[in-house]
């Protein structure tokens, strides 16, 4: 018997993963913990109690709101304030207690009931000023990694865990690797099984996008409804590139490791959709005209934001040779699959994408 507790367990990634779960191993108990903050999270608790998968509303911010909970084998940790624009506005508090304080409140809890631990971090923690000075090619539609690179942890492929960390990185960013600091630590000296996953753009239906996270569901959203659109910065030209991850690409790898955690254990990896699942905004808008059948109105901002960078493609060579895991689902596949589960859902998605 698996007792599974998902912080973040009503948000995109972490209501998805524990839906997957209880799917694929009904005997599993699997708890859904999570604050319901982001806008949109209270509409998978029905999905959820459907499923039979426990709700639980706490913080993990609050040690007492997680010491409720009985018997747990593993920890997914699927909670954050996800937004790369987080805290720059002076509001620190709830990012740092969140991402930090909560995943030594997660960790904690992990040591006293002996459970095993999942993190999900982000492609984020690779520095912008390291990003930036990178040897680049501008063709028709995006951005190009330059075949010549003068720093390590570059090539064809993208981004691999090799890349320098030091610098700056977004304040998201900075919170998200402070914790894998520290789940190293508690990897070694309190023996905790643990695996970290430094994920690029992950998406997929469920996602409540916004400007500042889950950018490929606002994209299709805007489409849908025929509104505006801003490309920002570099030019506003539209060509900076991300890979995507669909999210039941991420469930194949998290369903593979929490099931061989012995073969995982003190790991970390890079996990995206890599160069073949990766557009550019300007290729996104095209891909959205193509399954959707609507132009809309893209203005151009030319000013680049400070936690802005111009292209991230995630190198999944580690992982792959591995875990033998790579990505499956397709760039247009993934925008069908958010279009028709806007087009299916399109009363209640409203007034949050709309």
């Amino acid at each position: 018997m698996k007792n599974i507790l998902i912080p973040g367990g009503c948000g995109f990634v972490g209501s998805n993963l524990a839906i997957q779960l209880k799917t694929k191993y009904p005997s599993y108990e699997i708890i859904a913990f999570d604050n319901l903050k982001r806008r949109g999270s209270e509409l998978n608790i029905n999905r959820l109690k459907i499923q039979g998968i426990q709700f639980v509303h706490g913080d993990i911010r609050v040690k007492g709101d997680l010491s409720s909970l009985g018997d747990i084998d593993l920890i997914i940790d699927a909670s954050a304030e996800p937004s790369v624009m987080a805290g720059l506005d002076g509001s620190l508090d709830y990012l740092v207690q969140t991402n930090f304080n909560g995943t030594i409140n997660c960790l904690n809890l992990a040591v006293e009931k002996s459970a095993e631990f999942i993190f999900l971090s982000t492609s984020r923690v690779y520095p912008i000023n390291h990003l930036e000075a990178l040897n680049y090619t501008e063709v028709q539609t995006r951005f190009k990694f330059d075949i010549q690179q003068n720093i390590a942890g570059i090539s064809e492929a993208g981004i691999s865990e090799a890349f320098p960390l030091d610098g700056y990185r977004s304040l998201y960013g900075a919170s998200k690797l402070a914790s894998e600091l520290l789940i190293a630590e508690y990897q070694q000296f309190f023996k905790l099984k643990t695996v970290i996953n430094r994920c690029g753009v992950i998406t997929g239906p469920f996602q409540m996008g916004k400007v500042d996270q889950g950018v490929v569901v606002l994209w299709v959203a805007r489409h849908f409804w025929q509104k505006g659109l801003n490309y920002i910065g570099f030019g506003g030209t539209g060509k900076q590139v991300r890979d995507m991850l669909h999210v039941n690409d991420l469930f194949d790898l998290i369903d593979f490791q929490m099931h061989n955690m012995e073969k995982v254990n003190g790991a970390l990896y890079n996990v995206g959709g890599g160069n073949e699942v990766s557009v550019s905004l300007l290729e996104l808008t095209q891909l959205c005209e193509e399954v959707i059948g609507n132009k809309i109105p893209i203005a151009s901002v030319p000013e680049t934001r400070s936690a802005d960078i111009r292209m991230y493609v995630t190198d999944n060579t580690k992982v792959t040779n591995e875990l033998g895991w790579s990505p499956k689902i397709g760039s247009k596949q993934i925008i069908e699959d958010i279009f028709l589960w806007i087009k299916e859902n399109e009363d209640t998605l409203k007034p949050i994408l709309y």
